[in-house]
């Protein structure tokens, strides 16, 4: 099979993949295997040295890195470009703390020594999306791979440039043949990865439907997964909020990345009264986005990753105004490229409240208290994240066991960073990605214990 990766921007073909042959693909998965024996062996001190260098080699091809990003999914430039150096960072984060968090835990008992090792368990399979086509790998991989693991990727088609650059940063750092492995793959052979016997886990981030279905494949062959899925985050602004902070970070919360990440701000849930306000300004905000070509400088928003990604938000707006909602701003969609749109008077039941949107779109729902405000976010089969806006921080705190989500965030917008750990409940997933709990889902916790 070919593979074709097509500039959603421009329509032109960049390059052509043919997925591996069912024996390439075997002595992929035996290469990974035995480059584990050796690389679990590994002094954790060059590990370490090794991802830091993998850092240093992002940043020293950062322009070249995002420019693929760019050319393959319309991420605009300046924000490819900090996707590279958000990965470089996640480098440098588990060379600095590996040692620390994967240090053994002496427990007293009334053996003579009894303690916890902090064993790899093998290659992990990692099953990636197009959206932050470096960063979700790098996620997984900085901390999987220090932590003596393998990895194998099998990444989003349209990002297998991407793909192909993120081997080579490994191969370019240094690391030893075969501990990370990029399998141009179709889906429809995920299950000959998860079940072979050199897999010990699989980890995805994506849609809801494919988490399913790699969740289904793990617990059949009885193999740790962990799920990053889709969100529909809430972003709460109170009354005493700060109308200035809470526009301009609902605005980013939103639009970046042209709206398609799983963590942006979807649903805003405002107090009424400060709903029209918020709704003004943060209107006269978005038309102040310049639209254009990814590729040139000081472009915001530009077109989606896939046409049918447009075509898909478009019903989901179309749906949401039949069922009563008000569009307030832009709503127009022609081929890739879909306007930011705003709509108000969203309510639950409307594909723009119940339903994740991928794409520029601000569903604006009026509350008239603090209890009906959680009441509405919590209304979600999603939980990956919420925002709340109020300058009484003490009362805010007290807010948190409101939220059943993976997240909240207090006067900022949702965001994953490597020294807090990431991961939602409900239909968003379950297991976390970074800080000490990310090297710590790929672990055998190996009680050793000495009369």
């Amino acid at each position: 099979m070919i593979f074709k990766s097509t500039n959603p921007y421009t329509g032109q073909n960049i390059a052509e993949y043919t997925t591996l042959t069912s024996k390439a693909l075997q002595e992929k998965l035996i290469a990974s295997a035995d480059a584990f024996q050796e690389w679990k062996l590994t002094p954790l001190a060059h590990r370490t040295k090794l991802i830091k260098e993998a850092g240093t080699v992002l940043r020293q091809h950062k322009e070249d890195y995002a420019q693929m990003i760019t050319a393959e999914m319309g991420k605009p430039i300046s924000e490819s470009r900090a996707e590279i150096d958000k990965c470089a960072w996640v480098c440098e984060y588990y060379a600095a703390h590996a040692e620390e968090f994967l240090a053994d835990e002496v427990i007293e008992t009334e053996a003579s020594l009894s303690l916890v090792r902090h064993d790899p368990i093998g290659p992990v399979f990692a099953v990636m999306p197009w959206n932050f086509p470096f960063w979700q790998v790098f996620r997984f991989a900085a901390p999987t791979l220090t932590a003596g693991n393998v990895g194998l990727l099998k990444h989003a088609s349209n990002v297998f440039g991407c793909a192909e650059y993120i081997e080579e940063v490994f191969s370019k750092a240094g690391f030893p043949e075969a501990v990370f492995q990029n399998l141009i793959i179709h889906h429809d052979a995920t299950e000959d990865v998860i079940s072979h016997h050199a897999v010990k886990a699989v980890t995805l981030t994506g849609s809801e439907k494919a988490g399913a279905a790699v969740a289904q494949l793990a617990g059949k062959h009885i193999k740790k997964s962990l799920l990053e899925l889709g969100g529909s985050n809430a972003f709460i602004v109170l009354e005493d909020a700060d109308l200035d902070l809470a526009v301009t970070t609902a605005v980013k919360a939103r639009m970046m990345n042209t709206g398609q990440s799983c963590i942006a701000a979807k649903r805003f849930i405002v107090l009424d009264s400060v709903y029209d306000e918020f709704v003004l300004r943060f209107i006269k905000e978005v038309k102040k986005l310049k639209q254009g070509n990814p590729a040139l400088e000081g472009t915001h928003i530009s077109c989606l990753a896939r046409e049918d990604l447009a075509e898909e938000l478009q019903r989901q707006i179309q749906a949401s105004i039949s069922q009563g909602a008000e569009l307030l701003y832009g709503g127009n969609q022609q081929g890739s490229h879909h306007e930011p749109t705003v709509l108000g008077s969203v309510t639950e039941g409307m594909p723009a409240f119940d339903e994740e949107t991928f794409g520029p779109l601000a569903a604006m729902v009026r509350v008239s208290s603090v209890e009906e405000a959680f009441k509405w976010s919590e209304n979600s089969k999603f939980g990956l994240g919420v925002s709340l806006f109020t300058q009484n921080k003490d009362k805010a705190l007290e807010y948190a066991d409101k939220v059943s989500d993976g997240a909240l965030f207090i006067n900022e917008l949702v965001k994953s960073d490597p020294r807090l750990p990431f991961g939602g409940t409900k239909s968003s997933g379950y297991g976390r990605e970074l800080s000490r709990d990310g090297m710590m889902e790929f672990i055998n916790r190996k009680a050793v214990y000495m009369k």
